[in-house]
């Protein structure tokens, strides 16, 4: 079973939206196995977009990041990272389709709404990066689908 990490950005937590996203992974038949909202060093930014450090967009990236708190989110299910990625849509909004995450509720790529890891080799160290060990959790789900 695949385990993925997803953060729900400032802009969705500031939007409100915590709920609505939450819901299109639980109908989808995601197991949430660990949630938790947190504000973003900039230690913490550094770390987990270091492959974007010497971008020249970085600094926004930091100031944003660290401008609200942000929602770690860890799912499990069959091929979860695929499907979250598919119901996330594009990185860039304008480039998202209607239905998906960023297609409905993003405005611009600045401010996307939402991260998900990309690979299982991502998945791993970003779990272990926002969640301890003792924070993910195992459980039966009566609606869990795998």
């Amino acid at each position: 079973m695949q385990k993925t990490l997803i953060l729900l950005k400032p802009d969705a937590v500031q939007k409100s939206l915590i709920g609505q996203i939450l819901t299109r992974f639980e109908q989808k038949g995601y197991k949430v196995i660990g949630l938790k909202m947190m504000q973003m060093s900039e230690e913490l930014v550094n770390e987990h977009y270091d492959f974007l450090m010497d971008k020249p967009f970085f600094p926004n990236i930091k100031s944003y990041m660290t401008s609200s708190p942000i929602v770690a989110l860890a799912l499990e299910g069959t091929e979860v990272i695929k499907g979250v990625r598919m119901l996330c849509g594009a990185t860039n909004p304008a480039e998202a389709g209607p239905g998906t995450i960023r297609g409905d509720f993003a405005k611009n790529i600045d401010n996307n709404i939402i991260h998900s890891s990309d690979s299982e080799e991502t998945a791993e160290k970003e779990l272990a990066r926002f969640f301890k060990s003792e924070e993910l959790f195992d459980y039966s789900c009566l609606l869990y689908t795998s």
